[in-house]
């Protein structure tokens, strides 16, 4: 459906996430996959979906040397933010631990900041999602790190995943966001260009 609105760009996903990769591909969106090594570091001062803009701005103008009149760069970063503090990709197995076990019981927020970079302009998107966890126990988050090993994705989980299915009592907003990327914005962004 995007095709014919896309014909004059060439879209730039720069992204290793094999889920964005793949909601890409569902949506029909032909792309290509440009990697560029970032340091994900945010000033302090900033708080939730300020986290995530500037971290996807960030990577978005890695490209900046170097982007072509008819490409657009599409970056993106994922949080969730618990109780004021953002919680990235877990750096070990007790970091993915300590991290579960927080949320555990807890309602978090999933942000995701999509940036969309042409030569002549650059575009922030974003999208917050509230998840709820119902407790759990210690077996369980053992089971799920051991079994699922979910170390590259923000929070220590992923919502399609085993702990979606047992853990998770309540989402408002969208799911995809959760997944990792919302793609009915990102859609509906690109369908307006």
């Amino acid at each position: 459906m995007l095709k014919d609105k896309l014909k004059n760009y060439k879209i730039i996903l720069a992204s290793g996430s094999p889920r964005r990769q793949q909601f890409f591909r569902e949506l029909g969106i032909a792309f290509e996959i440009k990697l560029k090594e970032v340091a994900e570091i945010y000033p302090d001062h900033l708080k939730g979906a300020e986290i995530t803009d500037f971290l996807a701005k960030l990577k978005a103008n890695s490209f900046a040397d170097d982007i072509l009149d008819d490409e657009l760069i599409i970056t993106s970063d994922t949080i969730v933010w618990l109780e004021n503090k953002a919680l990235g990709k877990p750096k070990d197995y007790q970091d993915a631990f300590e991290m579960l076990s927080q949320m555990a019981g807890k309602t978090h927020e999933v942000i995701t900041s999509v940036c969309f970079k042409r030569i002549d302009k650059t575009e922030i998107i974003n999208c917050t999602t509230k998840v709820t966890f119902s407790s759990l126990n210690e077996k369980e988050i053992t089971y799920y790190l051991d079994v699922f090993k979910p170390f590259d994705k923000a929070g220590a989980y992923g919502i399609q995943e085993w702990i979606g299915l047992i853990g998770i009592s309540k989402i408002e907003g969208s799911y995809t966001n959760v997944v990792g990327m919302p793609t009915e914005m990102v859609f509906n962004y690109l369908k307006n260009l």
